[in-house]
């Protein structure tokens, strides 16, 4: 029935023992009646039992490389024994069974495919790989995938050099560039997760699989932005996730393009920076404000979505309506405070204080401060939006006070509290100032600067001029203490009279003169000698004494002009009427412009003389 003989050198240890196991049961056919119960077989006639041994083992040309299913039937330490229906269990690694929350994802009575690694090994086993199978099967799957470009899914597993690795039923490799549509800077954030992948690159041979997730989005999104672009309209309200932040505002994804949200358009208030309301990942409800269809630019707009706080901002924030607000900002100028949502105002440094000298707000009011102000001016129109607001008017004005206390010509007394090139100012009282400009520390006396006269801490009697409320100025004189030595020069000097008078200061226009003490005149270089003079130190020095006549005089201005070439002229018994005339006709209030007009008529009838 079987033939043994021959050619048993070339056969395997399994075809040997196979052909001695069936020679026996053939052997034994001829001895042993038939009975069903004998390998629970049924038993036909003429069948032998070697035929229905080929039929227990199933009669299967197993072979390596074949990929069978098989049941589990014992789960060893290092092994698991699986039945497929030969003559001998085989044997598969336990290492090669996943371990799932502890335990290793196989039992008893499952099934499972397997790659027959080895028809037997030296125990007569077959060896079984399900490793094997479900790379096989997975190169298959991944085969078939590249060449009608389907989807495949995988796990990333682990970072490697230039990307991670996936595991799709085998390692495959996912560059760094196909992670994403943009460059992922936290790689690690993908360990773990399952995603879906196109096949970019396969090679069976080599064993090289390289993916592509960016491909499946860029696909997606092309797909999502024609949506996009077909539903884009100006003035529609649209949902978003933020994409990126930048200093200047925030990327949104709108679903297949991007569109730009400004740090403008963020809110009608105050926005530093555009992470303090949104951050990557947020989904939020946009408007866009302009679409420009040729360049595909969106730009997009949160605020518009509330009304602007500025249109009832007349009705909401009155002038005179006292308002608590928030300081929110500081200038050199004054604080920026917050009103209402979208609504600021300014506190100007003058606003501040009725008496203190604010010279930075810092002095006042510090950011985050709630402070009480009094709406004072409100601007709204196209090229402004401007509430002024004050502070020192929600206190009483010690300027009223001050006028009602000091009338003019009240007598005070102070200390030097600071010098400038126009004035001093004087402790009046407490943070109130009063200034004694340098025009009235002398009815006659010319003071070049303050600091000749005063040093600071000097303790000063003056006189109330006057209290300017609006302006918060308080004036003060020094001379109007002493009467004005020139009510009455017009009685004490007449046009015409000569006197002698004392040479006091040199300037390159002419010479001063003493008249008496503090009452000093001008003699004009013009007026120095019936010769020409370029130089006045050519014909006289300070302290000499000249004859001089009064040619003008100026109550106003405090000037007295004077001739010492006319005293000349007189002693030359010359014809002076016409000169006298024109010298008396031209006095003005300058005594440059007289002196100016005299020189050149003098000059004239020099020259002609000369």
């Amino acid at each position: 029935m079987v033939n043994t003989s021959g050619g048993s050198k070339n056969k395997s240890r399994a075809q040997v023992e196979r052909e001695k196991l069936l020679a026996q049961l053939d052997a034994a056919d001829k001895d042993v009646p038939q009975n069903p119960g004998l390998f629970n077989l049924t038993v036909k006639p003429g069948e032998s039992f070697a035929d229905m041994f080929e039929k227990s083992v199933g009669e299967r040309d197993f072979k390596l490389g074949d990929i069978v299913k098989g049941t589990v039937v014992e789960v060893q330490e290092d092994y698991v024994l699986v039945d497929i229906n030969y003559k001998s269990e085989g044997l598969i690694p336990i290492s090669e069974f996943r371990v799932v929350d502890g335990a290793r994802d196989i039992a008893v009575g499952s099934e499972v495919e397997v790659y027959i690694d080895r028809i037997e090994n030296e125990n007569g086993m077959v060896v079984l790989s399900k490793d094997k199978a479900d790379m096989l099967r997975a190169w298959n799957d991944i085969s078939r995938a590249a060449e009608n470009e389907e989807v495949i899914e995988g796990t990333i597993i682990a970072k490697v050099k230039g990307g991670l690795s996936v595991d799709i039923g085998v390692k495959a490799f996912l560059p760094g560039s196909q992670i994403d549509l943009r460059p992922v800077r936290n790689i690690d954030a993908y360990i773990g997760k399952r995603y879906k992948f196109k096949v970019i690159k396969f090679n069976k041979k080599r064993g090289n699989i390289v993916l592509s997730r960016r491909a499946l989005l860029e696909e997606e999104r092309e797909s999502l932005r024609t949506q996009t672009l077909d539903a884009m309209k100006e003035g529609s309200i649209v949902k978003g996730v933020v994409k990126n932040i930048t200093d200047y505002g925030a990327f949104i994804d709108l679903g297949g393009m991007d569109g730009l949200l400004h740090i403008t358009d963020m809110s009608w208030g105050r926005v530093k920076h555009p992470s303090e309301m949104l951050n990557v990942g947020d989904e939020i409800d946009v408007k866009v404000l302009k679409f420009d269809t040729e360049k595909e630019r969106v730009s997009l707009g949160i605020k518009q979505l509330k009304a602007d706080p500025w249109e009832n901002v007349n009705a909401e924030f009155a002038v005179g309506k006292k308002v608590r607000a928030k300081v929110v900002s500081l200038t050199d100028y004054g604080a920026f405070v917050e009103l209402a949502e979208g609504i600021e105002g300014l506190i100007h440094v003058s606003e501040m204080s009725w008496t203190k000298r604010v010279k930075h707000p810092s002095q006042v009011v510090k950011v985050g401060d709630e402070v009480d102000v009094q709406v004072l001016e409100i601007a709204v129109d196209q090229a402004n939006r401007r509430i002024s607001l004050g502070m020192k008017q929600l206190e009483p004005n010690p300027w009223l006070e001050m006028k009602e206390g000091y009338a003019p010509g009240t007598i005070i007394e102070g200390e030097v509290k600071s010098i400038t090139d126009f004035g001093v100012f004087i402790g009046v009282e407490e943070g109130i100032d009063g200034m004694i400009h340098i025009s009235d520390f002398s009815w006659t006396k010319r003071i070049n600067h303050p600091s000749e006269m005063f040093k600071k801490g000097d303790k000063v009697r003056a006189v109330v001029l006057g209290v300017d409320v609006e302006n918060e100025r308080f004036s003060l004189g020094l001379k109007q203490l002493e009467a004005d030595p020139w009510s009455n020069i017009e009685d004490k000097y007449k046009i015409g009279n000569q006197y002698d008078v004392k040479v006091v200061k040199m300037a390159d226009f002419g010479v001063f003169v003493e008249l008496e003490s503090d009452i000093e005149g001008l003699i004009h270089i013009s007026e120095l000698s019936t010769k020409r003079v370029d130089k006045p130190e050519d014909v006289v020095k300070v302290g000499d004494v000249v004859r001089a006549e009064i040619i003008s005089i100026d109550r106003d201005s405090r000037k007295i002009g004077l001739s010492a070439k006319l005293v000349k002229l007189r002693e030359q018994k010359a014809d002076v009427e016409d000169y006298v005339k024109k010298a008396t006709a031209t006095a003005k209030t300058s005594l440059g412009d007289l002196f100016g007009d005299t020189l050149k008529a003098s000059l004239g009838e020099g020259d002609k003389k000369n």
